[in-house]
């Protein structure tokens, strides 16, 4: 007899619990059922797993097992079939680099790139108070952005403190998606979850059932438009459609992480591969974590855990322009009001060094002798040809100003600098 131990939505992943399986000598049987009717994407294959009877305790526990380590982008097998080095990222297997990193962030600086970015969080929350809710739960005023719009915010505690940086999109009056980072997409849920209680909103966490391919650089939109059923072109900066890729129903948003104009394809996650595979086809070169850290680092983006956690106000980190004091009540606005009016004791700041040293997470920043902050992210930018960083440092310090970083047991002179590093081609909000 056998007994269903899973059930999954899409094949992918329910492929991916049959190779983990086997892998333990447990025989697995695999049987397509219902249709699963996604928020987004329409329809999709529901597919139940079955063990023999006898064996339902032990993969019960080996799942069990799994369940608390590291997941699988649809795209994994990919990566390692195009030469990935793979490292562990957020939760998630994810390819570091391909080429090189250099050459990487040089391809998406001069011409077009990929990347998965399927470990991303997609939250749809559906309902009358859809966008009243989405309005209080993040500081920037998506109520007022039109239907078709994406947002980038924060999402605060009480304290005025990260939750998380976001993308918020208006799909409909009634449907608004979230997008998050990999690493919280627990807590960010719990969070939404537990605020939604005051709203008649219906929250879904549909991020296995999503995939994510960032195509990104100045030569995104002629390479991308062939495979697509839309003008590319009337997707204005930070808006969305509905439209079909390689005959596969999906959103393209122009959005990125990058500095560089370009795409980010929602996609049903079991025929995510098909994209990214043809995309391949036609010459675009895929980029891994290292390029993209680099790349968003040199365009002046924030990464969550670096340059701001639960500790750091979106004013401290530079986005007061996405805290918006004059609309109605938000998560914590009451906190970041008051940090407003009593001033900044702390923020971050962009510096460049002409040294070959490289500055990193964690280490220390003086002034005069004293010290004044420390390195958020810091890396060699192949663009610029010289070391940059993000420093959280006293808020007395201006542009213009010389601090000193401690590198392997040197003093070495950092000049604060305007942010972003680099502007690449990168459109502009109309």
């Amino acid at each position: 007899m056998w007994k269903i131990i899973k059930t999954t939505v899409g094949e992918i992943e329910a492929q991916i619990v049959e190779k983990l399986l086997k892998a333990y000598g447990i025989p697995v049987l695999i049987q397509k059922t219902d249709l699963f009717v996604h928020p987004i994407f329409g329809s999709s294959v529901q597919c139940e797993i079955l063990v023999p009877e006898d064996k339902y305790e032990e993969a019960a526990s080996i799942l069990q097992g799994e369940g608390k380590g590291v997941k699988y982008t649809p795209l994994y097998e990919d990566h390692v079939k195009l030469g990935a080095k793979i490292v562990e990222f957020a939760g998630f297997y994810m390819p570091l680099q391909y080429e090189g990193i250099v050459q990487e962030v040089l391809n998406v600086r001069k011409n077009v790139g990929m990347f998965d970015v399927s470990h991303m969080g997609e939250f749809i929350a559906e309902g009358p108070d859809a966008v009243r809710f989405a309005d209080y739960v993040v500081t920037n005023d998506f109520a007022s952005i039109p239907v078709g719009d994406v947002i980038y915010t924060a999402m605060c505690n009480e304290n005025g403190g990260f939750v998380d940086d976001l993308l918020v999109y208006k799909i409909s009056p009634e449907k608004v998606m979230f997008v998050v980072n990999a690493a919280n997409i627990e807590k960010d849920f719990n969070h939404l979850a537990k605020l939604s209680k005051d709203f008649n909103v219906e929250l879904k966490n549909v991020s296995d059932e999503t995939g994510l391919i960032a195509v990104q650089g100045p030569k995104a939109q002629e390479t991308l438009q062939p495979l697509v059923d839309v003008d590319l072109e009337t997707i204005g900066y930070y808006s969305f459609a509905e439209a079909t890729v390689c005959g596969i129903r999906g959103i393209v948003s122009r959005t990125g992480y990058t500095g560089e104009d370009g795409f980010e394809l929602y996609l049903p996650a079991s025929e995510t591969p098909i994209v990214w595979r043809k995309l391949i086809e036609i010459g675009v070169k895929p980029a891994g974590l290292g390029a993209r850290d680099v790349l968003r680092l040199e365009a002046g983006l924030l990464l969550y855990g670096n340059d701001m956690d639960e500790t750091v106000t979106p004013l401290e980190a530079g986005i007061g322009w996405a805290v918006k004091f004059e609309k109605a009540d938000f998560h914590g606005k009451e906190a970041l009001l008051k940090q407003k009016e009593e001033g900044l004791k702390r923020r971050l700041r962009g510096v460049t060094l002409d040294s070959k040293l490289i500055p990193r997470h964690g280490m220390q920043v003086f002034k005069d002798g004293k010290e004044v902050g420390h390195v958020t992210s810091g890396t060699f930018s192949p663009t610029l040809e010289k070391p940059i960083a993000f420093v959280m440092v006293d808020a007395g310090i201006k542009l213009g100003d010389t601090v000193q970083i401690l590198i392997r047991d040197k003093y070495i002179d950092a000049t604060i600098v305007k942010t972003p590093f680099y502007r690449g081609s990168v459109r502009k909000k109309s």
